[in-house]
């Protein structure tokens, strides 16, 4: 036998006894589905959670993670089917809050009631949960219940002006001035720079007979925002004494997003309207709000894995290696 073909096979008994390389299990992808959802790269993720389900279909985990994607994504009917099928196998809050949010966007308000209801029976922190309930129930013409969840929302998130601003329009949309006016009161002391709350703000004042007060807001409003075609109008009918009645949209969502890293009953968690990464423990979501993926199982550094190769094989391999160099010739001196 010459030393090429000699050579050729130790070199295939050498690719014998070293391990082959096993594909990645369903844990690296939802690991690394876990690591781009954290980073905001959610197309990545949603590959990386399809990876793990195309091994285990029955991931409860990456399914709840990738109902988060999709949120962020603005696919809310294909995440609201990934949040209902995690569900169908383990109940979990970050898969209830992907669900109530899909719902939310959908415009799907009875049901997203429903959702939030179930949510905010286990999760009791979670201020954005307790807003997009309140929005809900505006939707559906009930204003007492959309205020006692905007109370809740706004207990754990006392410092956002967007939710104060919705709860003076509730107000408004009521006729109560006072309460609407309080309200309106929070979000300018928390900022100043915003010219629709300032513009509602008027409206509440003019509503109450309060025109000079009133005329200050408009403008303020128009300084900082000239155009603001609400306040003009708002401005003059407050010069000439009349009933302002243009009042600055109706209640806008705060978006409700996962928080990265886990909503627990222990911490209270809130996050702003402006927060980016959008509607996850991440499976709890961008402009407006901000998105996560839950873990409930500790995400792990990617590993490889090695197959376990048979004594036999081994035996076999050193036994053949053994006769083919026994019948190599040494070379003469």
């Amino acid at each position: 036998m010459k030393m090429s073909s000699k050579a050729g096979i130790l070199f295939l008994i050498i690719l014998i006894l070293v391990p082959a390389v096993a594909a990645e299990d369903a844990l690296d992808w939802y690991t690394k589905g876990q690591n781009a959802a954290i980073s905001g790269d959610y197309s990545d993720a949603l590959t990386y959670y399809n990876n793990a389900l195309s091994l285990d279909p029955s991931y409860a985990l990456a399914l709840t993670g990738k109902a988060v994607a999709l949120n962020a994504l603005g696919q809310y009917s294909a995440a609201l089917n990934a949040a209902n099928q995690a569900l169908t196998i383990q109940t979990s809050t970050d898969a209830q809050n992907a669900q109530a949010y899909s719902l939310f966007e959908l415009g799907r308000y009875n049901d997203s009631i429903a959702a939030y209801v179930n949510l905010t029976a286990t999760v009791t922190n979670h201020a954005d949960a307790y807003c997009n309930l309140a929005y809900s129930y505006v939707q559906t013409g009930n204003t007492d219940a959309a205020l006692k969840a905007y109370a809740q929302c706004t207990n754990l998130d006392p410092n956002n002006a967007d939710t104060w601003n919705q709860v003076g329009l509730v107000y408004m949309s009521r006729d109560d001035y006072t309460d609407a006016l309080d309200a309106f009161n929070h979000a300018t002391q928390i900022t100043t720079t915003n010219a629709e709350v300032w513009n509602n703000k008027g409206t509440a004042l003019a509503a109450m007979g309060r025109y000079q007060d009133a005329l200050g807001c408009f403008n303020t409003a128009l300084a900082l925002s000239p155009a603001y075609t609400d306040a003009i109008n708002n401005r003059q009918s407050v010069l000439g004494k009349g009933q302002v009645t243009q009042i600055t949209g109706s209640p806008t969502p705060t978006i409700a997003p996962w928080i990265l890293g886990g909503v627990t009953t222990a911490t209270p968690v809130t996050t702003s309207t402006a927060a980016v990464a959008q509607n996850i423990t991440v499976a709890e979501s961008l402009p407006p709000g901000t998105i996560a993926v839950a873990a409930t199982e500790t995400p792990v550094p990617t590993k490889t894995t090695y197959t376990p190769l048979s004594p036999l094989c081994v035996l076999v391999a050193l036994a053949v290696s053994g006769i083919l160099l026994s019948g190599v010739k040494r070379p003469k001196n």
